[in-house]
C-alpha cells in the first residue's frame, strides 16, 4: 500500500472509530460522571499503551519532551474531559458535528502561531464553517430548550486544543514515530488522571459494581477510540498534511449521527443545514493546498 492509499485507509478507519466514540461516551456516562469518564479513559488507554510500547519513550529527547507535554495536555488531557461534559449535556450527534471545527482551527492556529500559509479560499472556508457552527449552536438551543447548549463551547475549546496538537506534531515531532508520541503523551498524563479520579467517588466498591456496564463501554472507548486511534492519527499526520489529517472530521459526523439516530436522538432540518454549512467550510479549507 503506497503513501496515498495508506492515508485514505487510515482516514476511513479513524472516522469509523471516532464516529462510534460519541455513543460509547454517552453509554459510559449513564453510571459515571464526566470527570470519571475523562480520567478513566486516560488511565485505560495508558495501560493498554504501556503494555506494548513503554520502551518507546527512550527515543524521546529532552528537547522533544517539551512538545510531548504540550501535545499531551492540549490534544488529549483537557479534551477528554471537555467532550465528556458536552456529551452529557447535548446530543452526541451535535457534538460530533461541532467537532468538525477542528480543520478550521488547525488552519487558523497553523497560520497565526506556526507560520503556515493559506489561500484566500481557505480563509473563506474558515469563516463559513464558524458561521455554520454559530447557527448550529443557536438553532440547537432553540429546538432543545431542555439541553444546555453553553456546553457546545467546550467542543470549540477542545477543537482548538486539537489544532495546536496537530501543528506541534507536524512541526516539532515529525522525527518520532506515531506510537512513540502517543505513548509519551500518556506517560505525561497518566498520574494526573489517577489524581483526578481519586477525588471522585469511584473507588467505593459498591460504586464500581454499579458501573460495570459503563466501564465496559469505557474500556472499548479507551483502547480503540483513544489508544489505537491516537496512534493512527499521529501516523496520518506524518504521511499527510495537518489539514488532511484533521479532515477526518468530514466523516466522523456521518458515523456518529447513525449511532445517535439508533439511540433515539433527533436531528431537525435546521441542524442538518448548519452541519452541512460547517462541512462546506471544511471542504473549502481542505481544498486549497
Amino acid at each position: 500500500m503506497n503513501s496515498k492509499q495508506s492515508r485514505w485507509f487510515i482516514l476511513i478507519v479513524l472516522s469509523l472509530i471516532w464516529g462510534s466514540s460519541f455513543i460509547l461516551m454517552k453509554l459510559a456516562l449513564i453510571d459515571l460522571s464526566p470527570v470519571q469518564v475523562g480520567a478513566l479513559r486516560i488511565i485505560f488507554s495508558a495501560l493498554a499503551l504501556f503494555l506494548i510500547a513503554l520502551k518507546k519513550i527512550k527515543q524521546i529527547s529532552r528537547k522533544e519532551w517539551v512538545y510531548i507535554v504540550l501535545t499531551a495536555l492540549l490534544g488529549t488531557f483537557f479534551p477528554v474531559f471537555l467532550f465528556a461534559y458536552a456529551v452529557e449535556n447535548i446530543d452526541s450527534s451535535i457534538v460530533s458535528i461541532l467537532n468538525s471545527l477542528t480543520p478550521l482551527n488547525t488552519l487558523l492556529v497553523g497560520a497565526v502561531f506556526f507560520g503556515f500559509s493559506f489561500l484566500r479560499k481557505q480563509f473563506l472556508g474558515v469563516i463559513i464553517g464558524l458561521l455554520g457552527a454559530l447557527f448550529l449552536i443557536l438553532k440547537g438551543a432553540e429546538l432543545n430548550p431542555d439541553q444546555n447548549y453553553l456546553y457546545a463551547l467546550t467542543i470549540v475549546v477542545a477543537s482548538l486544543g486539537y489544532a495546536f496538537n496537530v501543528n506541534i506534531i507536524k512541526k516539532h515531532l515529525s522525527e518520532l514515530s506515531a506510537l512513540t508520541i502517543v505513548t509519551g503523551n500518556f506517560v505525561v498524563i497518566f498520574i494526573p488522571a489517577i489524581v483526578v479520579l481519586w477525588f471522585t467517588d469511584f473507588f467505593k466498591a459498591s460504586y464500581i459494581m454499579q458501573a460495570k456496564s459503563s466501564l465496559g463501554y469505557l474500556i472499548l472507548l479507551s483502547v480503540f477510540g483513544t489508544a489505537m486511534a491516537k496512534t493512527l492519527f499521529n501516523r496520518l499526520i506524518h504521511i499527510s498534511s495537518p489539514i488532511f489529517s484533521s479532515s477526518v472530521t468530514y466523516l466522523i459526523p456521518i458515523v456518529a449521527i447513525f449511532w445517535g439516530v439508533l439511540d433515539g436522538e433527533r436531528l431537525f432540518p435546521g441542524q442538518i443545514i448548519a452541519g452541512l454549512i460547517i462541512l462546506f467550510g471544511v471542504y473549502l479549507t481542505n481544498k486549497g493546498k
